[in-house]
């Protein structure tokens, strides 16, 4: 943890479940999610795993489990984000492993979270999904999936708990980050995951966020044999969502 407006350290927090890799943070309930993903150096001993932890003290509040299988489930969540302006809060797991999205939305009674499947990528022969992102308003929600490579466009106007798929883009294989203009008019796809077979195309698929479709493909790192591993848009045009 650190101070952002001084730009100092201000302490360690111990994860309260092993592999963490993402991460969110909901200041009006206190509270910090982490997931449970795999182990780095093998990518063995796959999570089941949310982690909470008291954003104010950094204390393990302990976990939930993002599965409907017997443990140990092997789903390895990988991202889980916070809606924007969800009341009650609700946040979004992607399960790399399990090929599915879950979602946790907090009981102010119990103080803790609910969870239910929300969406099985299986149905349109997709896999490995990976990051999350949503409109300002949170009414809309956006997915990747790594294999063979699709983003993936979810409707939650009606609930926040509830997904209604919009519309599936394909794009290349390994489909991951997603970068996106300020305006919300274009977004590029980043194809390539950590280089792994199947998933390492190299190529940015660039979409019309208007008639939600693939208007063009640079291949400008595929071409000279590399694989983009992260993207951001310069200040000017970037819209945080992307990451």
């Amino acid at each position: 943890m650190g101070d952002a407006v001084n730009d100092t350290y201000t302490r360690t927090i111990q994860s309260p479940v092993p592999y963490p890799h993402g991460i969110t943070i909901h200041e009006g309930i206190d509270r910090i999610l982490v997931t449970n993903t795999v182990r780095a150096t093998d990518f063995g001993d796959a999570g089941e795993l949310i982690g909470i932890i008291e954003a104010s003290t950094g204390k393990d509040l302990g976990s939930f489990k993002v599965s409907d299988k017997e443990s140990p489930a092997g789903e390895a969540p990988v991202e889980v984000i916070f809606v924007p302006q969800s009341d009650p809060p609700v946040a979004y797991v992607t399960n790399m492993n399990g090929g599915t999205l879950w979602n946790a939305t907090w009981n102010k009674k119990t103080g803790g979270f609910d969870t239910k499947k929300a969406y099985d990528f299986s149905v349109e022969e997709a896999g490995v999904p990976l990051e999350i992102y949503f409109s300002d308003d949170g009414a809309r929600m956006y997915a990747t999936t790594a294999s063979p490579g699709k983003f993936h466009i979810f409707d939650l106007s009606e609930d926040r708990t509830v997904v209604s798929l919009v519309k599936t883009l394909d794009t290349g294989e390994g489909a991951h980050h997603v970068a996106f203009t300020k305006d919300g008019r274009y977004a590029w796809v980043q194809n390539s995951f950590i280089n792994l077979p199947g998933m390492s195309e190299g190529s940015i698929s660039v979409v019309d966020m208007a008639s939600l479709t693939v208007i063009d493909t640079i291949n400008t790192f595929t071409e000279n044999g590399f694989n983009p591993n992260c993207m951001v848009l310069l200040p000017e045009w970037n819209h945080p969502m992307g990451h």
